[in-house]
């Protein structure tokens, strides 16, 4: 039997062509994070029913759409943030995702509440939305670009608080599709477990 290299490669091309053409095309970054209480570290793990997930694409027109949701908070909710930090890591806020408290940039949604303490906000920021409290850990004001390679390097997490759990009552470390050449120095690939 004769192995057929040509028509081999010419078979491989038939089936990847498209997918490297796609993958190309689409620079999209998909992103997520499970939200609970056990991952909090600012004032220690938080003992919570409450629970939550974070969904997002970095969309080509350098925007990020999000929808957060959270359920079963233990009191009225506070507002909620990307913050940059490694996993079991406290850091600085860069994007408000909401706020009940007046204290986000210009458009920052208020948290729904509803009488579970519930809600679902669904947004699309961009680097106007990129605060300045994360400029000590290197992320200016508008840096949307190092908001994305810290995403992808897994160093950034959600949280949400509440009046029972001002320093936040869920966290959850942000899982994206990275595109290593995107990721930060020194970073490595994470299994990002959820």
């Amino acid at each position: 039997m004769t192995l057929n290299i040509k028509g081999l490669l010419t078979v491989a091309l038939t089936v990847l062509l498209p997918w490297v053409m796609v993958s190309a095309a689409g620079d999209t970054i998909e992103m997520h994070a499970t939200i609970v209480g056990v991952q909090e570290v600012v004032a220690g793990t938080i003992i919570t029913k409450a629970t939550g997930t974070f969904k997002a694409t970095v969309n080509n027109d350098s925007t990020l759409t999000y929808t957060l949701t959270y359920n079963n908070l233990s009191s009225s909710v506070l507002q909620s943030h990307i913050h940059v930090g490694a996993t079991k890591v406290a850091g600085d806020i860069t994007i408000f995702l909401c706020s009940n408290l007046g204290n986000g940039p210009a458009g920052t949604p208020a948290c729904p509440d509803d009488a579970a303490h519930s809600g679902t906000v669904t947004r699309t920021i961009s680097a106007a939305d990129v605060t300045n409290l994360a400029a000590g850990q290197g992320i200016p004001a508008g840096d949307f670009k190092d908001v994305v390679r810290a995403i992808v390097s897994h160093v950034t997490y959600v949280n949400v608080h509440s009046v029972n759990f001002p320093n936040g009552e869920i966290r959850g470390q942000i899982c994206s599709t990275p595109d290593p050449e995107d990721r930060l120095p020194g970073a490595h690939a994470h299994p990002c477990r959820q």
